[in-house]
């Protein structure tokens, strides 16, 4: 079990050779993560305060920046200590918790993800019935099921992470603890959970995905038989943000876990898990407060009211 390991403490290298760069680096980062929190925060102070946004596309845009901030204050301020000390100190137990949050919130994006784009596709191809399906209580318990399910698949990859005995090495060559990092410290046989992850993987990732793709080839022959060029820009205008995040969000997934790297492309990885971790949540409120007029309003009157 967890407390007879013969690893108590890991070393997170982090990134080691940034010589002159790692105040900049560090300060770079230091901005992020304040954009990212007060950008995230804000979305969701704004929600709670205006009834123009009592909305289910507000709603799910609300529950995806407290994925966000879960992942954000999970991860970066290891980074920042790892960053500006050249490297950091966690325990076993610490490390398993850090990807524990990661998983819950990591998961729970994804199948954010497939329910906004059944949102988007109720609101283009079945415009006369969205009020009556997408509904205050649909919307609602949608929401619980997915952090509940999120909160699950993460229960049974620690309780199998707690059942294997982990003997070394003590180092992880990367700046947070994911799933493989972690795998690579056991000398158990971590096949069976290695299996376990996979076919929770294909449920928490795959099938959203194939959700998203079918919502939005159904989307995009609705928007073709719009006759208008107006309407169908202003069609198209209703999907495009939640388009965007999810080709971020999925882009950056594939190239991290479909393509690992290894070796002298430890970099690589690193820099793509830097876009994953740190710079997606970032994105994710400007993209849509960018391109959405309501919420702009609403921050304005927000904003004088102070």
């Amino acid at each position: 079990m967890l407390f007879t390991n013969n690893v108590t403490t890991i070393s997170l290298l982090g990134f080691p050779n940034l010589q002159n760069f790692t105040f900049p680096f560090f300060s770079l980062l230091v901005l992020i993560f304040c954009g990212t929190i007060s950008g995230n925060l804000l979305f969701v102070v704004l929600y709670l305060v205006s009834k123009t946004l009592q909305s289910p596309m507000y709603f799910f845009i609300t529950q995806l920046s407290l994925c966000d901030l879960l992942l954000t204050t999970d991860i970066v301020p290891v980074l920042l200590h790892t960053v500006l000390y050249g490297g950091s100190t966690i325990t076993l137990i610490g490390c398993i918790t850090q990807f524990s949050f990661f998983a819950i919130s990591e998961s729970s994006e994804c199948l954010l993800l497939s329910v906004m784009s059944y949102d988007r596709y109720v609101a283009i191809c079945n415009p006369l019935h969205y009020h009556c399906i997408m509904n205050h209580a649909f919307y609602v318990t949608s929401a619980n099921v997915l952090w509940l399910l999120g909160f699950m698949m993460m229960l049974m990859d620690v309780i199998s992470m707690c059942n294997l005995h982990f003997c070394g090495p003590h180092v992880i060559d990367h700046f947070y603890c994911d799933f493989e990092p972690i795998m690579q410290l056991s000398c158990s046989d971590t096949s069976i959970i290695h299996t376990q992850v996979l076919i929770l993987g294909t449920f928490v990732v795959l099938m959203p995905f194939l959700v998203i793709v079918t919502s939005y080839v159904y989307i995009a022959i609705t928007i073709l038989k719009i006759p208008s060029t107006t309407g169908r820009h202003k069609a198209f205008s209703t999907c495009s943000s939640h388009l965007i995040v999810v080709s971020i969000f999925y882009g950056t997934l594939i190239m991290v876990y479909m393509f690992p790297t290894r070796g002298q492309s430890m970099t690589l990885s690193k820099v793509l898990s830097l876009m994953y971790t740190v710079l997606t949540p970032l994105l994710n409120p400007i993209i849509y407060t960018l391109r959405k007029k309501d919420f702009k309003e609403t921050f304005y009157k927000f904003k004088h009211i102070l």
